[in-house]
Order: C-alpha cells, then structure tokens, then sequence
C-alpha cells in the first residue's frame, strides 16, 4: 500500500509499505478520505512538541473509512462499518479522562502524532481508541469526505459551546482560514446577527464571505478596530474567535469587545510568545478570555450530528482534493496558503 510518510522537517515522502495486520484487540480501515489540518503542517514545518525533527510518522488525523479486518477479541464492530476516529485517545485513568475530556489528558496518544494516521490507503485502529469510544460510524447518508471534516468541526465546536451564543450576539472572527470557516457556519446556524470576518489577502476574504459573513474587513487597509467599531455602530462585538496564530489578532479581539464580551483564544501562538493584555478592561467589563483545544468525544458526537442534519456543511470550506500518488503535491500546495481546505483520497490515484 502507499503512504504519505513525515520523514523529518520538511520532508513528505510517498513510500510503498506492506499492509498492516490488526492485533486482535484492534482493527484495519481503508481509508477514502484524510484533509490536511495545520497541525500537520505545523509537524511538516518542525514545529510540534511531540513529532521530532528527526521522527518518522504517517501524519493525519482527520479522516474516515471503512472496516475491513476485524481482530478476533474485537466486538460490536463488523465488517463494512463506514468510521471515523476522535484522534486523542485519553489514558482512561485520570482526572480529566474521569471527566470525560481525552482531549485534556496529560498522557494522551493521537493518531498522526504518536501513531500513524490517515495519509496511507489502510490504517490501523488501536485498541486503546477503541475502548475509549474514539471509533464512531459515520451515517450512510454521510460521505467519506463530510465524515474527514467532522474532527475540525469538533474542535471548533469544543470552543463554540463556551461562548453561550445567541441571535442577538454580534460574531468577530479574526482569519479566513478553514476553521473560521467553520466558525461562520456555526454563527450562521445559531444565528448571530451580526458576522464579522477580518482578514488581509482579499481573495480569501471573498472566498470566505459566502459562508456566513455579513461583513468583511480587509485589516491591510483600514484600521482593524476602528473598522469593527464603525461596522457595530460602537457598541463592539459580543464573541470573538482568533483563528490564526497572531499575537496582535488576540489584541485586536480583545479591542473589539463590548461589555460582556466573550473571546476564544483559538489559535495558539508560538512557545514563549507573550501578549500584553488591558486586564483592566476584562475586569471593569467583565469580559471572559477562554481557550480549548481539540474536542471530547462527546464534542465529535455533537459536530457529527450538526454535519448529518445539514446545519453545517464542511465541505463548503473544501478548495482542493488530491490522489494518493499526489500526496506530496497536496502538502507543497497546503503549504503555500493558496486556497482552504486540502483533501486527500488514498483510494484515488490522481485527482489533479
């Protein structure tokens, strides 16, 4: 089988691997569709705490398939289930996986981190993941693709719930990438007001806009706050979401609050970077600063839903898909910033 395999920084190779055989606690997916996350990009560029420079690794782990090798000790799963996987897989031990939260677990392991992932054409399903609920199956009115994206969409909504929104909310999302792309599609389904997105490249502002904008701001040419200010008739936004990994989007979003606000500092920054904040403002206007990472299982089984009843359609964020033997390709265009969201098909050849 091939396999898009990590291979140190800035290196994807395309290799030929023999399948791999599931243990008897595990089972084997063939996968038909894997999209690259900037977290993959970010390993790619050598810049993730637990994926070396030197490590070998098949990244992804967004991504969904179908069972088609079943260990003798596995039960309620069967041949032919169509399935995606909650990549974190919790220890099952401690205080936050007694909680429920494998995504805040201290010794989690995650697939396409610490065990291959979703860029080769099979994939093994450990049995850690499938004791922890991490293997769900996907509806059959669902396609592979839709299926890959409802792990992003259960990170931003991990973030979303926090942020109590309501349709009297005024939405501020700072990036144009396609998790705030997402992040406009739950504003448009819980219907805000008022959507704002700010980005610098034209282009994607035009891109982005269609799904859920009501109003776009070009930040390399007006005065981001100012113009958030205009656009709210003053009064402010009443959520913000940092979806880029800036320290000024975070000084901006907290400059844009009203009273009460409510800001998710979604996308982190580099280690060691450090951001000075008007405390005062949060103390005297009682503002909330809020931060998540990854998603529950519990958040998964709520992003699959609002993918099944069509309140959020994650392929709309979806720009570009690639075959298998394009792999490398599919990375070197992620790479480059040019369009959203990059699918690859390992069932596929080519697609390009």
């Amino acid at each position: 089988m091939k396999a898009a395999v990590y291979k140190g920084q800035g290196r994807i190779a395309l290799d030929e691997r023999p399948q791999p055989e599931p243990r008897d606690d595990e089972v084997l997916v063939r996968v038909f569709a894997a999209s690259i996350c900037g977290t993959d990009t970010k390993v790619l560029r050598g810049g993730h705490f637990r994926v070396g420079v030197n490590d070998t690794r098949v990244l992804g782990h967004e991504l969904a398939g179908e069972i088609i090798k079943i260990g003798q000790h596995v039960s309620h799963w069967r041949l032919g289930q169509r399935v995606s996987v909650v990549p974190n897989i919790g220890c099952g031990h401690c205080d936050m996986c007694r909680k429920g939260l494998n995504n805040m677990c201290p010794d989690y392991k995650a697939f396409g981190i610490d065990i291959d992932g979703g860029f080769q054409q099979h994939m093994i399903v450990t049995a850690g993941a499938i004791s922890g609920g991490n293997l769900f199956e996907i509806p059959e009115t669902m396609s592979y693709e839709e299926a890959s994206l409802v792990e992003p969409l259960s990170c931003c909504f991990n973030a979303w719930k926090d942020l109590s929104v309501t349709p009297e909310d005024r939405v501020l999302i700072l990036g144009t990438g396609p998790i705030a792309g997402m992040f406009l599609q739950l504003a448009r389904a819980y219907g805000a007001r008022q959507v704002i997105v700010v980005g610098r490249r034209a282009e994607r502002l035009e891109e982005i806009a269609p799904l859920g904008a009501t109003h776009t701001v070009d930040s390399s040419k007006v005065d981001v706050v100012d113009e958030v200010m205009r656009l709210t008739g003053g009064h402010g936004v009443d959520v913000a979401l940092t979806c880029a990994p800036a320290a000024e989007l975070q000084v901006q979003a907290l400059s844009c609050l009203a009273r009460l606000g409510r800001i998710n500092f979604f996308s982190g920054l580099n280690k060691g970077t450090l951001v000075e904040l008007d405390t005062n403002k949060v103390h005297y206007w009682g503002l909330k600063l809020l931060g998540s990472t990854g998603s529950s299982i519990e958040d998964y089984a709520r992003a699959l839903r609002l993918v099944e009843t069509g309140q959020v359609r994650v392929t709309e964020v979806v720009t570009h898909r690639f075959g298998m033997c394009e792999a490398v390709a599919a990375f070197d265009h992620a790479l480059s910033g040019r369009g959203m969201k990059t699918i690859i098909c390992p069932q596929e050849e080519r697609l390009q």
